[in-house]
């Protein structure tokens, strides 16, 4: 009698597992499309934020010595207030929650409510100037966006639905796919297995086809037409690397520092965190008005000239290191990938200066190259991101050797990295069982 029982509950098992299926393939098709359509958005809205804040700066240059300072003092008082899970980055936040879902004190860094927040005052941050790059917080929204489809559907959020939306995010926001995959591969290298893959790509492919359909196939630094000689390649690939490396090293030693140092000062300043952001905000503002307006905002607009071989003051790279490392310590919600690459561009710009007989934009991009890798320490995402974003292909092979040496050199000066040293503070309660098929926590970002 028991088996026949049992026989006759096959077929309606059967027909369980295959909604369960194509509710997870429809949730995860929904959230990709959904997610690029968000990312595209506010990739528009930031460039709107952006340019009301350099119509004002025409017409009261001196406003942000007071407007900057105020509002990144408003910003961190909102978001502590508010939504403290949408300080900083954004990706520090999905490595947390990708650790466990499921675990209660995770749930608000992926929630909607936070994502909102985040994109509020990430833009405020913009309009007011601030050094902020809204790729980390697109991962952020991006991850709870998937995150939210698959609970509306009433499919289970696996560390794989995070890492998928976080991916997809970083396709969306600079129109580079292969990127993407490679942002989750290696974030969270050893994590990765064929379930995860499957579900990145495909996450990733959709997201970016949303991209490509409404905005088409654009650069985001513009085209790089020229290159180096194998011989002047094999002495500027170290330099930019040891450059970019020492540099984005301390940046991200700095930032870890600052956040862990028991030192008495360093504490008493995070006690004060409202007045510790309006003395960031004045200090961005006095470095912005002081290169005559260069480090406002992403600095988009002076890496892209620079990549083109238009000449920019020596002095903007480390101007722009000085204002991302404010905006990133005040606690603003923002990202650092943009502002990062901006940096490393003016850094290519000091390194071009002692070639002036080889063309100024190859130099550039690996100065871009060893600066954002020191920063990040992911050298294979860094050097997709920067061929896909200017079709230097031809410089695939010196952008792998200074990715390479650059990394090497961060580690020497910055042993943990910025974005797995970051996701501790962001570790809440783990108590929840995973799922049985979760991924390991990420060791590496």
């Amino acid at each position: 009698m028991t088996e026949i029982l049992d026989e006759a509950k096959k077929p309606k098992r059967a027909m369980s597992e295959m909604q369960a299926i194509w509710r997870g393939r429809i949730a995860t098709t929904g959230g990709a499309v959904l997610l690029g359509l968000v990312a595209l958005g506010f990739a528009e809205t930031a460039d709107v934020a952006q340019h009301l804040f350099y119509v004002m700066l025409a017409s009261a240059p001196l406003l942000p010595l007071v407007l900057t300072p105020g509002v990144y003092g408003a910003i961190v008082w909102l978001t502590r207030r508010y939504a403290p899970e949408a300080r900083g980055s954004g990706i520090p936040q999905i490595i947390a929650a990708a650790h466990n879902p499921e675990a209660p004190g995770n749930a608000p860094l992926a929630s909607m409510r936070t994502a909102s927040i985040k994109l509020v005052l990430t833009l405020a941050a913009l309009l007011v100037g601030g050094s902020v790059g809204r790729e980390g917080p697109t991962v952020q929204i991006s991850a709870a966006i998937m995150q939210w489809v698959h609970r509306l559907l009433r499919v289970r959020v696996t560390p794989a639905v995070m890492i998928a939306g976080g991916a997809a995010g970083v396709s969306a926001a600079f129109n580079t796919p292969l990127a993407g995959v490679a942002f989750a591969i290696e974030e969270l290298a050893s994590a990765y297995e064929q379930k995860l893959a499957l579900l990145v790509m495909g996450a990733v492919m959709i997201s970016g086809l949303v991209s490509l359909g409404l905005v088409g196939d654009y650069l985001y630094f513009g085209i790089m037409h020229d290159v180096i000689a194998l011989r002047d390649g094999l002495l500027i690939c170290p330099l930019a690397g040891v450059l970019g490396g020492l540099f984005g090293g301390l940046f991200s030693k700095a930032i870890l520092l600052f956040g862990a140092s028991t030192w008495s000062p360093l504490t008493a300043i995070r006690r004060r965190p409202v007045l510790w952001a309006v003395f960031c905000g004045l200090m961005v503002a006095l470095i912005s008005i002081g290169t005559a307006g260069a480090t406002w905002g992403t600095g988009y607009s002076v890496a892209r000239e620079l990549i083109e071989g238009t000449q920019h003051s020596l002095v903007f790279g480390p101007a722009k290191l000085l204002t991302t490392l404010f905006t990133t310590l005040s606690g603003v919600p923002g990202g650092i990938f943009a502002p990062s690459l901006a940096a490393g561009a003016g850094f290519g710009n000091m390194l071009s200066a002692a070639f002036p007989d080889l063309p100024m934009g190859p130099i550039v991009i690996l100065g871009m190259m060893g600066y954002f890798v020191g920063v990040v320490r992911a050298p294979l995402t860094a050097v997709l991101i920067v061929s896909e974003m200017t079709d230097s292909r031809a410089m695939i092979l010196p952008l792998f050797a200074t990715a390479i040496i650059a990394d090497a050199v961060s580690a020497l000066v910055c042993g943990e990295r910025l974005y797995h040293g970051l996701s501790k503070g962001f570790r809440g309660d783990t108590t929840a069982k995973p799922e049985a098929e979760a991924v390991p926590p990420p060791t590496a970002a």
